[in-house]
């Protein structure tokens, strides 16, 4: 794509900054703008020599008191927000440019270029359409607190990206340019005026109720939108439309289920969060009903639907009536719940077929008479919004750690004086869950709930399998458990389902998180499937999460990302011989070393069959705004996702040769060491992250629900994997995502047959090239430059100075290597839209990073100072919208 495709991109940037500079100028006065500008143009100045002078920004904000400190943070933050909101409204731009040159070979490749793929490779119509028909690509939004921006300001740059788009269009007159430029103005005036900072901390309810905002405002016209892209280029390509009601696309939620360290999610709050989630859903529906009654006023109908309502002038009306009656009383009934009033009388829908039922009656006379234009209209959308949301909005999951079940069922165990559960070997566990399961007898009485050995810990874990029991199965996913390590974990979930009288038993999928459980998750799941019982019970399918985050926090990024490929291709390998479908659920994140990469890049990394069809991921925190928030972008990410998932399935990479396995092994080896010999064995470690970051002080923002450690107190290791990265990223030291890969890649380039090899890997082998790729970007973003300014202002210890000194010469060789391995001088030179964002964001970010240095230093004299505080968690939000990836 030639570079004046980008221009657009660039006159939107300025143009949003000559409108942040007028309305500084009008509400903060001359001198702060002037003040903002000189630092502004110092920073753009020094970058442009290749240099920061740290001596000449300190200079101009040395003097500055602590009120005017905190304006020219919220005048930088801005701005990079702005910045974020041209970048999102451009990548729309280009996803409208895809959709008219599909052939573009510099925009991302969608469903038109897959089905080419497939034709060209001779794929026949009939596998694609046996792959396309059972395809499941399910999407759990998780409220993992990284998204730092309050929903008040969202909506107003929602707003300002609205307005964006209506200057692109080439009609416009002069006086409505003007109009648009005001609009602009007033909007970013009420954005300046607006605290950006979020004062109280949300609940998990607050969470959920944003999840749903997202599919409310986004998601619910976004997935029509994509089916029909989908649509039409399975009928441009030759293939047969699949049925009106056919969605592969499902969404599940974490927001009010994840439990897994944090005490503020409770029985209680799952139980509002499933019934509010059915009262939205009710709601969405009763809307699209209200516009249907208004369009299908025609009077031919088939005998089928006649017999249903009689003789009538406006059959469809008829029957529409008596759905929205019963919506209207559905959401009576979930309010009732919710606010523990008595449940109105009336019958509502309980079952997401019988709404389905009688608007697929409505489709089939509309098709039988002549009308199928018509049932291809908004019904159709409607039609395809129930089978992806279902009646409940979203499947949502519950999360715990195992050990809170071994402690339940360990109170049970000595309750009945059979010892502690807790103190038995595995196979002692294995005998007494795999009896319990297969008796017919209770094996508690109320008596127990009300002993001394259930406290509130075991309690909770009760009361929430009672929640599941309460609940059909079409609100509830999977139950996963977090730091599973052995089989009796996922017997001992089945059990206290059982216990609680559950019906329909949740899914149990094991999470294999750290890079021991990763390593293992193949026993693990084989000595399961060998448990005649347990076989059965997962005879239609099984699910296991596989954990980036702690891993990453384990073993470093590469040494994760080899054991996440070892341990699926041992899990798709098992399963195939066992014939039980696998479904792998990806707990991926948005920063690198968490897992996020783009959506091709990530599915076809995978190992060859692995996908099969089916592919569960998480999409967290800010990544949820960035992919989803804006109904075009999300329609154009679901399509991706199907299209990946296709791709992946009929086309998937072929086996890793075996060479390029001994060297992985290899380069995971030296990287889990050069890791782990600072995370784990320098003592200096803890000391840096809590002083020279801002670790501590992230936790006086009010991101989210669960707090930032697992335990109190301790060090790395019961520190959250979210705030480990986000800490790291505030600095631009960006530890996480290259700490041990670039001293591996190092070891390798010495030699000169490895150096042939691992350049072999990235030029062929999928994985390896997502690994190299990933890599790249990150250490686009790191700057050591940065990191020194916060060690220089914030310590003076000589152990910390060292260890700071080692890391940046760390991740300066690291650079190196990666250039020695690509022979491409510069970074990101294949990738010039990032490059350019990165460079327009510096001067922006550079002034934020000394500001919080400096900040993070008053405040640490000054506890407690209102001004000092708010400037500091402005500084925080603003490099997380520069970074565009906090954690």
């Amino acid at each position: 794509m030639d570079q004046d495709q980008h221009a657009p991109l660039r006159e939107d940037v300025r143009l949003l900054g000559e409108e942040l500079g007028a309305v500084l100028r009008e509400q903060a006065g001359e001198r702060l703008y002037d003040t903002v500008e000189t630092i502004r143009q110092a920073a753009v100045e020094s970058r442009s020599q290749g240099e920061v002078e740290l001596a000449r920004l300190r200079e101009l904000l040395g003097p500055l008191d602590d009120a005017t400190l905190l304006e020219v943070a919220r005048a930088f933050s801005q701005f990079l927000n702005l910045a974020n909101i041209a970048e999102q409204h451009h990548r729309e731009r280009l996803h409208r440019r895809h959709e008219r040159y599909p052939g573009d070979p510099d925009t991302d490749q969608g469903l038109r270029q897959v089905l080419a793929k497939l034709k060209e490779q001779g794929v026949p119509p009939e596998r694609i359409r046996e792959t396309l028909t059972p395809l499941s690509v399910e999407l759990v939004l998780t409220a993992h607190p990284t998204e730092v921006t309050r929903r008040t300001l969202i909506r107003k740059y929602d707003q300002m990206a609205d307005l964006l788009a209506e200057r692109d269009r080439p009609d416009l007159t002069t006086e409505e340019e003007h109009g648009l430029r005001q609009r602009l103005r007033e909007l970013i005036l009420s954005a300046w005026s607006t605290d950006e900072i979020r004062r109280e901390r949300p609940t998990p309810v607050d969470e959920a109720k944003w999840g749903f905002a997202v599919i409310e405002q986004s998601l619910w016209r976004a997935v029509p939108r994509a089916m029909r892209d989908i649509e039409a280029e399975l009928a441009l390509a030759g293939l047969d439309t699949p049925p009106s009601a056919w969605v592969p696309i499902r969404f599940a939620s974490w927001m009010g289920g994840d439990r897994d360290g944090n005490p503020n999610v409770t029985a209680t709050v799952t139980r509002e969060v499933l019934l509010l989630a059915r009262w939205m859903a009710a709601d969405l529906y009763l809307r699209d009903v209200e516009n249907l009654l208004a369009d299908l006023s025609m009077h031919r109908a088939s005998e089928e639907l006649l017999a249903r309502t009689g003789p009538s002038h406006e059959p469809y009306r008829v029957v529409l009536r008596d759905v929205r009656d019963r919506l209207k009383i559905t959401r009576r009934r979930m309010e009732a719940l919710v606010e523990g009033r008595p449940v109105p009388d009336g019958e509502g829908f309980t079952e997401g077929r019988q709404l389905l039922d009688e608007l697929l009656l409505i489709d089939r006379s509309l098709r039988q008479v002549g009308l199928a234009a018509i049932a291809d209209g908004e019904l159709k959308d409607t039609l395809r919004r129930l089978n992806c949301f279902g009646i409940t909005l979203l499947c949502l999951d519950v999360r715990q750690e195992s050990t809170r079940h071994t402690a339940a069922l360990d109170a049970i165990t000595r309750y009945l004086g059979l010892g502690g559960y807790g103190d038995w070997d595995e196979a002692q566990k294995q005998a007494f869950l795999l009896k319990e399961l297969e008796s017919r007898r209770p094996l508690v009485d109320d008596a127990f709930y009300r002993a001394d050995l259930c406290d509130g810990d075991v309690r909770e874990v009760l009361e929430t399998c009672k929640v599941i029991a309460e609940q059909g199965p079409e609100g509830l996913g999977a139950y996963v458990i977090s730091m599973a390590r052995g089989p009796s974990d996922v017997l001992a979930v089945m059990l206290l389902q059982k216990i609680a009288g559950v019906r329909h038993p949740m899914r149990v999928v094991p999470l294999f998180e750290t890079l021991d459980d990763l390593n293992n998750a193949g026993d693990t799941m084989t000595a399961l499937l060998d448990i005649p019982l347990y076989r059965q019970r997962v005879s239609d399918g099984q699910e296991v999460m596989i954990g980036y985050s702690d891993s990453a926090k384990d073993a470093g990024f590469l040494g994760a990302a080899w054991a996440q490929f070892s341990a699926q291709e041992k899990l798709t390998g098992l399963f195939r011989d066992h014939g039980v479908p696998l479904t792998l659920f990806h707990g991926r994140g948005g920063s690198i070393s968490r897992g996020g990469s783009p959506t091709r890049m990530a599915l076809l990394s995978q190992p060859p069959g692995s996908v099969a069809g089916r592919i569960r991921v998480t999409e967290q925190g800010e990544v949820i705004r960035f992919k989803y928030g804006r109904p075009s972008v999300a329609a154009y990410n679901l399509e991706q996702y199907v299209a990946a998932t296709l791709e992946a399935t009929l086309l998937p990479p072929g086996e890793p040769e075996d060479g390029w396995r001994r060297e992985m092994q290899k380069l995971t080896d030296v990287s889990v060491q050069g890791y782990r010999q600072v995370v784990r064995d320098d003592p200096a470690l803890v000391g840096y992250l809590r002083t020279v970051t801002p670790e501590t002080e992230l936790s006086r923002l009010a991101l989210g629900s669960r707090p930032a450690r697992r335990k109190p107190g301790g060090g790395v290791e019961t520190l959250r994997a979210i705030p480990w990265v986000f800490a790291w990223t505030q600095i631009r030291l960006m530890l996480p995502a290259w700490l041990g890969t670039g001293a591996a890649l190092e070891a390798a380039l010495d030699s000169e047959d490895e150096t042939a090899l691992v350049r072999q890997m990235a030029e062929r082998w999928p994985f390896f090239q997502g690994v190299v790729d990933m890599l790249e970007m990150v250490l686009a973003k790191a700057d050591p430059r940065v990191a020194a300014w916060y060690e220089e202002r914030l310590t003076d210890d000589p152990d910390l100075k060292r260890l700071g000194d080692t890391l940046r010469q760390r991740l300066a060789a690291s650079v190196d290597a990666l250039h020695r391995l690509t022979d491409r001088e510069d970074l990101l030179v294949n990738n010039p839209v990032m490059r350019w964002s990165i460079r327009v964001r510096d001067p922006y970010t550079d002034p934020l990073h000394l500001l919080q240095a400096e900040l993070m230093a008053r405040l640490r004299d000054r506890d407690g100072d209102d001004v000092l505080e708010s400037a500091l968690m402005v500084t925080i939000a603003g490099i997380a919208a520069g970074m565009r990836n906090t954690g």
